[in-house]
């Protein structure tokens, strides 16, 4: 899920709490002693992440002037989660999480440090490369699950929102900061500044976050469970679960289309209307400012019942413009003005697609406490597979028909597919998975 899948629950024997008469503020969601270094080590590790991607670009694109080589090295950091996220999400719910984190920055933070070594061989970097990736679902799961144990339903929903927020933040200034130091710094300093953000993100995260114990002790009828046994599970519960099933499908049907037409974004400007690639850069900034925007707006004013109820409404606001925007693309032609106005429908899809915040609270809330890394990690995985495949649709379809066609058709057939799922979303409300908690969880 966006930003992380977590589930709430009263403490034993507490009653149920009332469903909260007004949104919770940010003040309050910061007022939590533990979101705070949950939320800062969350945006330094992305910050660093971006540092070492660009670095290591360069880096490989220095040694070999290979474009494909540079974008092979790009793209590993994204492979855990498609091969084996939903497997090494499990530790999430073996170990006690505070100690996940702290032991994957650990890790990160030597494993760059050996990356940043001059002379290190090209195999050997890939090779480190993709086992500090290996580090994030572990790691993700984990934090996104302890959120829930520091934070109650409708300060989670906020907190998602506010951790979305902060993701696009540091992604462009991580970004920014990279291509900056680069200019100026050897890739091999910059790989040292990214292990350090992972080794002061360990000890913030030491320091600040209470001891608490497995979710699961990884035992059964005496002997230990294999993770593959626990990744199973996992797996299961979503496929008996009607509500979980139906917010997954959701989920990654509505991300399919909504993003697909990111991966046209180059030939729908340059060809279709006639600008250059500053505004590139801005049509592939405008959804996530919409994002970013909507879900603090949704966040902050209503309360959860409210955003649920908002779902089919925000899915449909989501596609519609990119549907609108395709059409306008194909008939309007070249033009300041076609561009100006598809640039405004892009942001509000944008807005409308923040219908992300109240679903991961709701999938969330379906959720075991024990299941939630193994969940997560599912969820996770799949929208990163579906991202991808709607890119890579999008781009084949392009290259028979004009950009703007495709596009309508991304937002017109996005549209007719979201109707199962969300037909079934909204009949699961209410439901909850086997033995899953109906409460928020307690503070701490």
């Amino acid at each position: 899920m966006s930003g992380g899948a977590s589930a709430g629950r009263s403490p034993a024997g507490a009653e149920t709490p009332d469903p909260p008469t007004r949104p919770a503020t940010f003040g309050e969601v910061f007022a939590v002693r533990e979101f705070r270094p949950l939320f800062a080590t969350y945006l330094l590790s992305t910050i660093g992440d971006e540092l070492a991607r660009v670095a290591l670009t360069v880096l490989v694109y220095q040694r070999t002037s290979s474009p494909l080589l540079s974008a092979v090295t790009f793209a590993i950091s994204y492979l855990p989660w498609l091969l084996g996220g939903p497997l090494l999400s499990t530790l999430a719910d073996r170990f006690p999480r505070h100690r996940v984190l702290i032991a994957t920055d650990v890790a990160r933070a030597l494993l760059v440090t050996g990356m940043a070594v001059p002379g290190t061989p090209l195999p050997a970097l890939l090779a480190l490369l993709l086992v500090v990736s290996l580090c994030a679902p572990p790691f993700e799961s984990a934090r996104s699950a302890l959120m829930a144990d520091v934070l109650d339903g409708d300060r989670y929903a906020v907190a998602t929102s506010l951790t979305n927020v902060g993701s696009q933040v540091a992604q462009v200034v991580g970004f920014a900061l990279a291509g900056a130091l680069v200019a100026v710094l050897e890739p091999s300093t910059v790989l040292l500044l990214d292990a350090a953000t992972f080794a002061v993100s360990a000890g913030w995260l030491w320091g600040r976050l209470q001891r608490r114990p497995a979710p699961s002790d990884g035992e059964e009828d005496g002997g230990p469970r294999s993770v593959w046994r626990d990744a199973g599970e996992g797996l299961r519960l979503i496929a008996r679960t009607p509500r979980l099933r139906a917010i997954i499908a959701l989920t990654w049907v509505g991300t399919l289309f909504a993003n697909a037409a990111e991966g046209i974004a180059a030939p729908l400007v340059v060809e279709d209307l006639g600008e250059g690639s500053t505004q590139v850069g801005l049509f592939l900034a405008a959804n996530p400012l919409g994002v970013t925007l909507g879900g603090l707006v949704l966040a902050r004013v209503l309360t959860q019942a409210r955003r649920e109820r908002l779902v089919p409404a925000l899915v449909v606001l989501s596609l519609a413009p990119v549907l609108t925007a395709g059409l306008v693309t194909a008939v309007g032609g070249p033009g300041r003005g076609a561009y100006v106005l598809v640039l405004v429908l892009v942001f509000v899809a944008g807005l409308g697609a923040a219908w992300t915040i109240p679903l991961n609270v709701a999938f969330v809330q379906t959720v075991p406490a024990a299941y939630r890394g193994r969940a997560f990690g599912v969820a996770v995985s799949g929208l990163y597979a579906v991202q991808g495949v709607g890119v890579l649709l999008a781009g084949l379809l392009a290259e028979g028909l004009r950009p703007g066609v495709v596009v309508a058709l991304v937002g017109g057939v996005g549209l007719l597919a979201v109707v199962a799922p969300l037909a079934s979303y909204v009949r699961t409300q209410g439901h909850v998975a086997p033995g899953a908690p109906t409460g928020g969880p307690s503070v701490s």
